[in-house]
């Protein structure tokens, strides 16, 4: 019950960020191109403040902040190990409104998992410290 909630609230949120209730500028995604995303990882929704993926990562990444983008992610299958806030060391602005890192020191570290949600602010350190065999995660991130 509780893992249903979590994606009430998730999907509520995705739907009023990306104005889809059958008005003017609504995005609509069919059911057979979410399937298909789901299974690869991909796009699925864009638009100028808010894009809507899937993301399979089997591998860790370097630790970031993003200046301006919020995440809001759904764990839909797999696991890994993920810090978030502390202080990014070493870091690099690697694009516009992206800095990236080589570690995070005094983050707090987590374990997720499949039905697990994850809200990382704008300016919040990240990391996927570990994936020790892939995860799969809905996103929904906002500027």
């Amino acid at each position: 019950m509780k893992v249903l909630g979590a994606l009430a609230i998730f999907l509520a949120a995705a739907v009023l960020m990306t104005g889809a209730g059958g008005g003017p500028g609504a995005t609509y995604v069919e059911h057979d191109k979410v399937t298909a995303t789901l299974a690869k990882g991909g796009p699925l929704a864009k638009g100028a403040n808010f894009a809507v993926v899937t993301n399979f990562r089997t591998t860790t990444a370097a630790p970031e902040i993003h200046e301006k983008t919020t995440h809001v992610w759904y764990v839909l299958d797999g696991s890994a190990t993920y810090v978030t806030g502390g202080t990014l060391i070493g870091g690099k602005v690697t694009k516009a409104g992206l800095t990236q890192g080589t570690n995070i020191e005094g983050g707090k570290t987590m374990q997720l998992s499949k039905g697990d949600v994850i809200v990382i602010p704008a300016g919040t350190p990240h990391w996927w410290k570990e994936v020790p065999k892939s995860i799969t995660v809905y996103a929904v991130n906002t500027e």
